[in-house]
């Protein structure tokens, strides 16, 4: 249909054509229609178009054409992963840094209950015992068994 007839269906729409030429055109189902049409647009009042109507238009079949150009299937959106990357990455950094600062907190807690009770049932010794601190440390040294003792045993 489109490339039977071009030079006829330029003229419809370029005028309206002669009676003559309306006639030879009904014998044609395809330029009649476009004879029809061409008159109704010629009947719709002019509006005032914006200024910038064909950049619009151009954007809006750029944006209907945009996910039939991307190609099918998964691939890495680098704009998409980097930003929760980051914050992932920062929210593991502070919770270690927390819980590490936790972890050091307590052990210095039980330092100080284990210290406050060491404090608390420990007694300093006394002088007596401090005099007789060689004969403690001999005691527990492992004693070996004297020959001559022994034989004299036996």
């Amino acid at each position: 249909m489109e490339n039977q007839f071009p030079e006829q269906r330029e003229k419809l729409w370029r005028r309206a054509g002669s009676a003559a030429e309306r006639a030879a055109w009904r014998s044609q189902p395809d330029l009649e229609m476009e004879a029809r049409l061409t008159e109704a647009l010629a009947k719709l009042p002019n509006t005032p178009v914006p200024s910038n109507f064909s950049a619009r238009v151009m954007a809006a079949i750029d944006l209907a054409e945009m996910p039939a150009a991307r190609p099918r299937g998964w691939r890495w959106n680098w704009h998409w992963f980097l930003p929760r990357l980051a914050a992932a990455s920062a929210i593991l950094l502070f919770a270690g840094l927390g819980f590490q600062q936790h972890r050091r907190s307590q052990h210095r807690a039980e330092l100080v209950s284990t210290l406050s009770m060491v404090a608390r049932d420990t007694a300093v010794p006394s002088v007596e015992v401090l005099e007789n601190l060689d004969a403690i440390q001999r005691m527990d040294q492992s004693v070996h068994a004297d020959p001559e003792l022994l034989a004299a045993l036996q």
